[in-house]
């Protein structure tokens, strides 16, 4: 990743060591390595995929961080918080031309169309949620919205470490569902974190995402719970910008069984997902995998 700025501007190697070495899980390409491990794909083809999922990923995190007007993530500035928002959109572009052209050295068109797929999906989600999913307390917007924004990288992921490995349709189907399922459990986990969290250790302010009128799953569960709650019919009225009531809003959810219902579906999706990867075949890539379920319902940040 560090090497894909070559003959640049020097500004694109400060901002892409800024990226790299500011931390992160590195969970997408971890699941891409232990994936194309599993099935033994080229060890070199590998890495390079999985570096270039990482980057479309890192691409995501500038132009989202842009948007939202974030000027931290996980504590440390983000490159908007230095660069203009003309320079961050252009610094993003960049990142995203780098893993582009990443992916086309696998050698794979499969590939290939899977990452432009998924980037599609990535910006149609985007925009979805700017345009028409504030104030919407829905189920069925809900899933969309984490599976585009998280969910379609973790089968990018998964679906391209089978591709290149030369897997059947079968198994690439089945590791695909795989990653669905996690990808979803995944995005559910960080939005209850989003409310259980600390601002000192989820790195940006909590319940960040009800403060900019995006109803996750732990205010979706909340709503249908008590749905004569007046903080929340104000929310879903486009009223999320009075302070004081969110505070107020925040706490009942804290306080009430939301969370515990969202980390119960959190589970599930896991349990489905660890159910096709039972069907693959049995090691320590497998093995790692599974660990990794109960890495996503159990991580703090």
């Amino acid at each position: 990743m560090r090497a894909q700025v070559g003959e640049h501007h020097p500004d694109l190697h400060t901002v892409l060591e800024h990226l790299v070495s500011s931390g992160g899980k590195r969970v997408r390409p971890a699941v891409t390595l232990l994936t194309g491990k599993m099935f033994g794909a080229d060890p070199d083809r590998l890495i390079t995929l999985a570096a270039s999922i990482e980057m479309l990923h890192t691409a995501t995190l500038v132009h989202d961080d842009l948007i939202d007007g974030s000027l931290l993530r996980r504590g440390i500035p983000t490159v908007n918080a230095h660069w203009s928002p003309a320079a961050t959109v252009l610094a993003g572009d960049y990142i995203f031309a780098r893993a582009a052209e990443l992916a086309a050295r696998t050698d794979s068109v499969a590939v290939m169309q899977s990452f432009a797929e998924t980037l599609a999906t990535i910006v149609n989600g985007e925009i979805t949620q700017m345009f028409t999913s504030r104030g919407v307390a829905n189920r069925e917007d809900y899933y969309q919205r984490i599976y585009a924004k998280t969910a379609s990288m973790f089968v990018l992921a998964t679906k391209s470490a089978a591709l290149i490995s030369q897997s059947d349709e079968k198994i690439i189907e089945t590791i695909r569902q795989f990653g669905y399922e996690i990808g979803m459990a995944f995005q559910i986990v960080d939005d209850i974190l989003d409310f259980t969290g600390e601002q000192e250790e989820v790195g940006k302010p909590v319940a960040s995402d009800l403060r900019s009128g995006l109803v996750t799953l732990p205010a979706i569960y909340y709503q249908e719970n008590n749905p004569d709650d007046q903080d929340m019919e104000a929310v879903l009225r486009g009223e999320y910008n009075n302070d004081g009531r969110m505070k107020r809003l925040v706490k009942a959810i804290r306080s009430s069984g939301a969370i515990q219902q969202a980390l119960d579906e959190a589970r599930q999706y896991v349990e489905r997902g660890l159910g096709f990867l039972e069907q693959m075949p049995d090691g320590i890539e497998r093995q790692a995998l599974f660990e990794l379920g109960s890495y996503i319902i159990d991580r703090q940040v």
